[in-house]
């Protein structure tokens, strides 16, 4: 019984995790744009999509990262058998490589916190889909297991 509350809990958590990546990247968008606007307009926008970058960064991406973390690896502990399987190692060399994602968005969110902003909103739109590519593959490994069909699955290809 405790083991479907704590895969319930860690599904939640990855929900809140990617909803906050997801939009963390659209408001560097909205905060690269700003900058780029008149000095009158900039000095309103920016300073409120700061805002509320910080707000959804400290108060639910980041947290939601940890609680994922922390109850993947809990759950994970009722079923250590899995970590003889193949699609588990891919499932969690996909989930290292968000983590990674993750860190870059956060040294992107210190830079446009101070105005720094290093890249433009059409390469940040672009960056913004790379956390559905982390998606899809992580969650078809996860449904597929070992099924061949995971391999074009994960690489984007669909039988």
């Amino acid at each position: 019984m405790a083991f479907e509350y704590i895969k319930a809990l860690h599904i939640i958590f990855i929900v809140t995790w990617f909803a906050g990546l997801f939009y963390i990247v659209r408001l560097f968008i909205y905060q690269t744009e700003a900058y780029e606007k008149p000095a009158a307009e900039s000095a309103i926008l920016s300073p409120q999509f700061a805002l509320m970058a910080k707000r959804l960064w400290l108060g639910i991406t980041w947290p939601s990262a940890i609680l994922t973390l922390i109850f993947g690896f809990w759950t994970l502990s009722y079923r250590w058998g899995y970590m003889q399987l193949g699609f588990m190692h891919a499932k969690l060399a996909f989930v290292l490589l968000l983590y990674v994602y993750h860190y870059l968005c956060h040294i992107l969110y210190k830079q446009l916190q101070t105005g720094a902003t290093k890249f433009t909103s059409n390469q940040l739109r672009i960056w913004n889909e790379v956390a559905t590519l982390f998606l899809f593959a992580i969650v078809f490994l996860i449904v597929l297991k070992n099924s061949p069909a995971w391999y074009g699955a994960s690489s984007g290809s669909l039988p």
